[in-house]
């Protein structure tokens, strides 16, 4: 893939009612899947989940959330930086409604998936949080769908807030091969939104191997950045303007595992993962 394909600035993957939309197909590989929907008040959306399983996630606002017979009210928040947020599970071949009364901002994130497993409720105060790194390197990390946080068939998701001047997503590091209890194969895809006007990020994606993927973008809200293969990190935020990012993962592994790899040199100057 060339640089534009793997930086897609806001607006780029839009599609109908959706401000990001981007599935396997737009994005070259297999699994993963990342939709941003806007909602203005009292706007409603509905679609079909087809052969992936999908976690309703707001980022700003509040929804009500229909899965066939169930029904979710989702509490949200006022935007990424202000906090953790509850979320919907959705499975697949399923219908799915989301609607707002005051309007929002919410993410679908998404993988093909075999498995049909039951509409689900997260609640806020159960997601994971965990403090990462220190100094230059310290980072919010919110494992909501992470491997051992919430069962899902293949999709794997989390936040990450950034302080404005820190680095996160370091050492470098990269899940492009199948190496048992080492590496798992998973494609990901990253949502960035930077707090304050005008803000802005770097991210970085080097070759793991000959012609791999390589990339060095400034990153703004609304932009999506894609990772089929390669090392990826650090993520940069602007000093002064946080950075917050979705990252929305999926691979063919049996099992679902978040395995991977540091850069050799990376992870022996910081002394191992930060």
């Amino acid at each position: 893939m060339t640089s534009t394909d793997l930086h897609l600035p806001r607006g780029a993957a839009s599609n109908g009612g959706y401000a990001v939309d981007i599935g396997p197909e737009r994005a070259g590989w297999e699994y993963s899947g990342l939709r941003v929907l806007q909602l203005t008040p009292g706007g409603s959306h509905t679609f079909t989940t087809g052969g992936s399983e999908w976690i309703v996630l707001p980022l700003q606002g509040g929804c009500t959330v229909r899965i066939e017979e169930n029904e979710f009210q989702l509490l949200g928040r006022d935007s990424v930086f202000t906090g953790v947020s509850d979320f919907v599970y959705a499975p697949r071949d399923a219908r799915v409604q989301i609607a707002s009364g005051a309007g929002g901002r919410f993410a679908l994130a998404g993988a093909k998936c075999e498995r049909r497993l039951p509409a689900r409720y997260g609640p806020a105060p159960e997601v994971p949080v965990e403090h990462r790194g220190s100094g230059a390197c310290a980072r919010q990390v919110r494992n909501f769908a992470a491997a051992d946080a919430f069962d899902c068939d293949r999709l794997i998701a989390v936040e990450v807030v950034t302080p404005g001047g820190n680095w996160s997503s370091y050492p470098s590091h990269k899940h492009d091969e199948h190496r048992p209890g080492e590496e798992s194969v998973l494609e990901e895809i990253y949502y960035f939104e930077i707090d304050g006007p005008d803000g802005f990020g770097y991210q970085r994606v080097f070759p793991s191997r000959e012609g791999g993927c390589d990339l060095l973008a400034e990153v703004r809200s609304g932009d999506a950045v894609l990772v089929p293969d390669g090392w990826h990190g650090p993520s940069i935020a602007q000093p002064g303007h946080d950075m917050y990012y979705l990252n929305v993962m999926a691979g063919p592994g049996e099992t679902r595992e978040w395995r991977i790899r540091f850069h050799p040199d990376h992870a022996k100057s910081t002394g191992g993962y930060r």
